[in-house]
């Protein structure tokens, strides 16, 4: 209400920080909001931008830098409730672009609430496929983020007999296709493939009845595509069950929050693939995770994948604003280019405020060890 009575201020870069700040995914949401007050910070604390001269060629000249103010969005909501607030304010003016993570049916949402209106950078993995004007998407397809897992882990552990859980929107069932050609290839088996109602009303039973229907088709591994409570959920269940030291499993939506909320794992048999992890130990995640200690302490929200991705979306909009592509029509190139070219002058310099730089498109396979995530491959 504060920012419909103030209205646009063009001094100000507005991001529309949309998280899932209640539903299923909401315990992500927290550590979400945390990174992109960093990042926020961090370009506010930059050295002030002077009017500059165009950092491309064709570009027009570009007005001087504006602050950065976070809207938070609870993206954890209905998908039309969600794309309506986004529109609302895109349309007044109120938000130059938009940047979160939440579940593929609300992105699909917002995609068709915001074509032509804003920006929009959809930071976690997705399902693929094409995508509108403006849409800047920083996460992995199913393809690139599942099958060099499968890969690695069906070369290693012979194994052949494949089931897929997962909730029944969008994501998982873009990953369930893709997963299913996945296994064809390896000469294996898909024994079960179960899409479950998202959010799981079922609770723990439900869970039980389906790890003994897991059990029954002699399944060797699992592709968990649940995601947030349900997950974490599903985890407990499984990690009791009888399968739990037998059975592979492997989830891409697995971080550090779900793993705490289904009280870690001992197993040795549970895998997550995603684009980070906190204790992968790279140069580039070692200082974030500094600067995030410094900022929060050492109790502040767990720094996991969908907040590192929140902490390089808030920069990637800083950055195209700094290039003056952050447009509907210009953000999605500009941004390929400012995520490719780091030995570019001008993307460096389109840069200047993110002490970190562009974020890397490398993938980590990981074991849970308890309440840990640790590192076993780079893919």
């Amino acid at each position: 209400m504060e920012l419909l009575v103030a209205g646009p201020d063009p001094t100000a870069l507005r991001i529309g920080l949309l998280l899932p700040l209640s539903g299923s995914l909401g315990l992500t949401g927290p550590s979400g909001l945390s990174a992109a007050c960093l990042a926020a910070t961090e370009v506010n604390t930059a050295a002030a931008l002077e009017r500059r001269t165009p950092l491309w060629e064709d570009d027009p000249p570009h007005p001087p830098k504006r602050r950065v103010e976070l809207v938070p969005v609870d993206a954890g909501r209905a998908p039309g409730a969600v794309a309506g607030d986004a529109r609302l304010l895109a349309d007044a003016g109120l938000v130059d672009a938009f940047v979160g993570f939440h579940t593929s049916d609300v992105h699909r949402a917002l995609e068709a609430a915001l074509a032509g209106r804003a920006p929009y950078v959809f930071t976690p993995p997705h399902e693929g496929g094409p995508r509108g004007a403006g849409v800047v998407l920083l996460g992995d397809s199913p393809g690139r983020q599942f099958t060099p897992a499968m890969l690695r882990l069906a070369e290693r552990r012979g194994l052949r007999r494949w089931a897929l859980v997962g909730s029944d929107y969008i994501w998982p069932q873009s990953v369930h296709r893709v997963a299913s050609r996945t296994v064809r290839s390896l000469g294996g088996t898909v024994v079960l493939d179960r899409l479950l109602p998202f959010p799981w009303a079922a609770g723990e039973a439900g869970f039980e009845e389906l790890v003994d229907a897991l059990a029954l088709a002699r399944a060797q591994a699992v592709l968990v595509n649940l995601v947030g409570r349900d997950l974490a959920v599903f985890n407990r269940v499984f990690a009791a069950s009888r399968l739990a030291a037998e059975v592979v499993r492997l989830s891409g939506a697995l971080e550090e929050n779900v793993l705490l909320a289904g009280g870690g794992d001992d197993t040795g048999e549970l895998y997550s693939v995603m684009r980070s992890f906190a204790g992968q130990g790279d140069e580039r995640r070692l200082a974030l995770a500094e600067r995030y200690r410094t900022a929060f302490g050492a109790t502040g929200p767990v720094l996991d994948t969908y907040a590192e991705g929140c902490y390089d979306g808030v920069h990637l909009l800083a950055a195209l604003a700094a290039a003056g592509a952050l447009t509907p029509g210009r953000a999605r190139a500009a941004a390929a280019r400012l995520l490719a070219g780091a030995g570019d002058p001008a993307v460096r310099r389109a840069w200047s405020a993110a002490p970190l730089g562009p974020p890397s498109a490398q993938g980590y396979l990981a074991r849970a060890d308890g309440l840990d995530l640790t590192v076993i491959a780079r893919l």
